[in-house]
């Protein structure tokens, strides 16, 4: 789940939560696209990069395993206009 949780001009903060299905999660992987021009300033408790629109993020040591039925969260800084929305939003595991 992906959420704006302030805006300023010029910049954001946003964060996603990573939850864990019936199935506990040892390591996971997300991956999206800006809507706009949107770029990746720096993120926290996630492993992330950038190449042009697409954003990958991964687990660090500490929050990759995910207990069935929880989740994690990570946090990022963002220019631009804040999206309400991004595309093509995946998780996945390993």
């Amino acid at each position: 789940m992906y959420n704006v949780t302030s805006a300023w001009s010029g910049g954001f903060q946003g964060e996603i939560m990573v939850h864990a299905g019936t199935t506990a999660v040892n390591g996971w992987h997300v991956s999206w696209t800006w809507p706009g021009a949107q770029t990746l300033a720096t993120a926290w408790s996630a492993k992330a990069t950038s190449s042009g629109s697409l954003v990958t993020a991964s687990n660090e040591t500490w929050n990759g395993s995910i207990a069935a039925g929880n989740y994690t969260t990570f946090g990022f800084l963002g220019s631009g206009t804040a999206p309400a929305t991004v595309q093509n939003l995946s998780c996945s595991t390993g």
